[in-house]
């Protein structure tokens, strides 16, 4: 029995990660050569086995798949669920993948404590795959907070700059007391109904008044993660202090938790609750695409401009998820996904030019095109990728959320569409300062091409971006059936 559990590609995923640390717990620290083979070929293994995932999944039923229960605490009804829908499916598979291009992008730029560095994400990409695949909520819970103290390590042990800790105390002590209220929820809900299994808690109907305090503990967690203005201050300054492959998983994975809670516990535990607030977020979206999109125009470090216009791009998908129609909720996760690919590779790009120069600061760089031509295709697909351009998985994404706006509230559509100029904007003035003009040859002297290794972490994801762009069909045939159920909940 116990073997053809293991067969389960879930589990395999699950407990890939745990043995890389194991395997990495024993070897000598001195021998970083073959820590790193050894953290990339675990991180590529799990990816291959994310990747059967999807190959056996049925697109033709909303049910769970790869289920597993063990007990935890069986005498007060506690167990350990795992599964995964349509939607869950995906950021395992953004997950895997960019785990290997954060090993893949540190095999240089780390050099002290190298060790511990592979532990800490091999430990990340574990515990963000349980965040994905757990049904339980006070499992996902645990796991939802435990990214914490890997994000906290990596930032304030290999950050790049002084701040570093400061920034790394920020982003702890954000995430932590948000996600407080929502675990007194998540007692009163044990109380109340006995079990914090979530597919009978979506079955369950809570109080009217009940649900609007229940929603409001969830939101203050979910709203610091994604994050949504005014929970956003802490963003910026812990992408600033990150080591590159520190930003890419923030960016790439760990914002998409607070849309992926709103989808799987807020909208079908609170439908009614979800509904009388909906106004809220709207509101607080508009502004935060608004508002970020001016403030990404006002900065100057490379770094800051990515992470501002984060914020705006959330600010779509949070849209999208509270439109509460399939058109909007299927946008809102494809955006995300985009995100993740997106903004993780411009942050790559963005990790490149530090590598080489040790700086971020905007007005040192220019004309770059002339001297690092590779480098500048790939900035210039990126780009155009984080502005939405037809072709790339930005458009398909915020093209299915504005018709899902345009449904509820045409004027709500009006003010998004505007968050889309404002991105052509700050993203094509980024690109003509890094990209033309002249070269600042008092700055910087000596310039250099992308190697090989940045060559093939780059490639994979201009893939994805372009399929998902092109052909988006075999990313919402996933989803479909999941998205259904879920809209279901809310009648």
């Amino acid at each position: 029995m116990l073997s053809l559990e293991f067969l389960n590609p879930l589990i395999l995923v699950s407990i890939t990660p745990l043995l890389g640390i194991i395997i990495l717990s024993i070897i000598p620290s001195i021998n970083i050569y073959l820590c790193r083979l050894i953290a990339l070929n675990i991180a590529c293994l799990t990816f291959l086995f994310s990747l059967m995932l999807w190959i056996q999944f049925d697109n033709t039923t909303s049910l769970f798949q790869f289920n597993n229960t063990y007990s935890w605490i069986q005498s007060i009804n506690l167990y350990y669920t795992i599964g995964i829908d349509g939607i869950s499916l995906f950021f395992i598979l953004l997950t895997t993948l960019l785990t290997i291009c954060c090993i893949l992008v540190s095999w240089e730029s780390i050099q002290s404590l190298v060790k511990e560095y592979l532990i800490c994400f091999l430990l990340l990409e574990f515990i963000l795959i349980q965040v994905f695949c757990v049904l339980d909520l006070l499992w996902f819970y645990i796991f939802f907070e435990s990214v914490l103290i890997p994000m906290f390590l990596i930032i304030g042990i290999w950050g790049s700059r002084e701040r570093k800790i400061r920034a790394a105390y920020q982003f702890f002590l954000y995430t932590l007391i948000g996600s407080l209220l929502m675990l007194l929820a998540l007692i009163l809900i044990y109380f109340e109904v006995g079990t914090t299994d979530l597919q009978i808690l979506w079955y369950y109907t809570f109080a009217e008044y009940k649900q609007i305090i229940f929603w409001l503990a969830f939101f203050a967690s979910f709203a610091v993660k994604i994050p949504m203005i005014p929970f956003h201050i802490w963003l910026p300054e812990a992408h600033a202090e990150a080591p590159t492959a520190g930003s890419v998983i923030l960016a790439g994975v760990l914002l998409k938790m607070g849309g992926y809670g709103f989808l799987r516990f807020s909208i079908p535990m609170f439908p009614e609750a979800s509904i009388y607030f909906t106004p809220l977020v709207f509101s607080l979206s508009i502004i935060a695409i608004l508002y970020a999109s001016l403030t990404t125009l006002r900065q100057i470090d490379l770094k800051k401009i990515i992470a501002y216009s984060s914020v705006s791009h959330m600010g779509f998908v949070t849209i999208g998820i509270f439109s509460l129609n399939l058109q909007g909720i299927e946008g809102s996760i494809l955006l995300m996904l985009s995100h993740g690919l997106v903004s993780s590779a411009l942050f790559l790009c963005i990790g490149v030019l530090y590598d080489r120069y040790k700086t971020r600061i905007l007005k040192y760089y220019g004309g770059l095109m002339q001297v690092m031509p590779v480098f500048g295709i790939f900035f210039s697909f990126f780009t155009f990728a984080n502005l939405g351009f037809p072709g790339t998985s930005s458009f398909v994404g915020e093209l299915l959320v504005l018709i899902g706006a345009f449904q509820i509230n045409r004027i709500l559509a009006f003010f998004a569409s505007i968050g889309m100029i404002l991105g052509a904007a700050y993203s094509i003035w980024l690109f003509n300062r890094v990209s033309f003009g002249n070269l600042r040859i008092q700055y910087i002297s000596y310039y250099q091409d992308i190697s090989r290794r940045e060559f093939w972490i780059l490639i994979p994801l201009v893939f994805v971006i372009l399929w998902i762009g092109i052909y988006p069909v075999s990313f919402l045939s996933e989803l479909h059936f999941s998205v259904i159920n879920l809209i279901e909940q809310l009648i």
